[in-house]
C-alpha cells in the first residue's frame, strides 16, 4: 500500500487516507475528498429521484462541509465509509425536509380506478323496520323518526310530545329494548 493509501488496482482505502490526513498530510485529505464527491454524487442522485443536478450537488457540498467539520469525531479504529454514508444519508433527509418535499397526484387521472361508494344494503332498512315493529308503539315511532325518517331531535320531541331531556331518556330506553330484542333474535 502506498503512503495515500492505494492498493495497486484496488479501491483507495478511505480509512487510511483519513488517518493519513488526520495526521497532517494535506495530499491524502486531497485525494480522499476526491475519491469521495462521485460516490457520494451517486448515492444523493439516486436516493433523491425527481431532484435537479443542481439540488443534489449543494446536498454533496453540505454532506462534504459536515464531513471536514466533523473528522475529528470520526473513530479511527472503526471503517470510514459507514461513517461517511451516513453523514450523506442524514444530509439528505435534511434537505428533503427543507424542500418540503411532496408528491401531488391529479386525482383525475385516477377517477375511473377509485371504488365508488358502497350503495347501502337493500336488505338493512327491512331488518331494521321489523326490529323496530316488535317494539312498543312510542319507542318504534321515536326510533323511526330519529333513524330511518332522519329528522332532528327537536322535529322528533314535537311530534311525539317530548322535551329534548325527555328525549334523551326514551331514546336510551329504547335502544336497551332494541338491543334486547336483537340479542334474543340471535342477531
Amino acid at each position: 500500500m502506498t503512503k495515500a493509501g492505494r492498493r495497486s488496482g484496488a479501491q483507495p482505502d478511505w480509512s487510511e487516507l483519513m488517518r493519513t490526513a488526520l495526521g497532517g498530510d494535506a495530499a491524502a485529505y486531497r485525494l480522499l475528498l476526491s475519491e469521495m464527491v462521485p460516490v457520494l454524487r451517486g448515492i444523493i442522485r439516486a436516493r433523491a429521484s425527481g431532484m435537479d443536478a443542481d439540488w443534489c450537488e449543494d446536498v454533496v457540498q453540505d454532506t462534504l462541509m459536515a464531513i471536514h467539520l466533523k473528522r475529528g469525531t470520526w473513530d479511527s479504529t472503526q471503517p470510514l465509509r459507514p461513517w461517511v454514508y451516513a453523514i450523506a444519508r442524514h444530509k439528505l433527509v435534511d434537505a428533503l425536509r427543507r424542500k418540503g418535499r411532496r408528491v401531488h397526484v391529479p386525482v383525475d387521472d385516477f377517477a375511473e380506478q377509485l371504488e365508488a361508494a358502497p350503495e347501502p344494503d337493500p336488505l338493512e332498512s327491512r331488518d331494521a323496520q321489523t326490529l323496530i315493529g316488535q317494539l312498543p308503539d312510542r319507542d318504534a315511532a321515536l326510533l323511526r323518526c330519529l333513524a330511518v325518517d332522519e329528522h332532528g331531535s327537536e322535529e322528533c320531541g314535537r311530534r311525539l310530545g317530548l322535551s329534548t331531556g325527555a328525549l334523551r331518556v326514551a331514546l336510551h330506553r329504547a335502544l336497551k329494548r332494541l338491543a334486547e330484542i336483537r340479542q334474543e333474535a340471535g342477531l
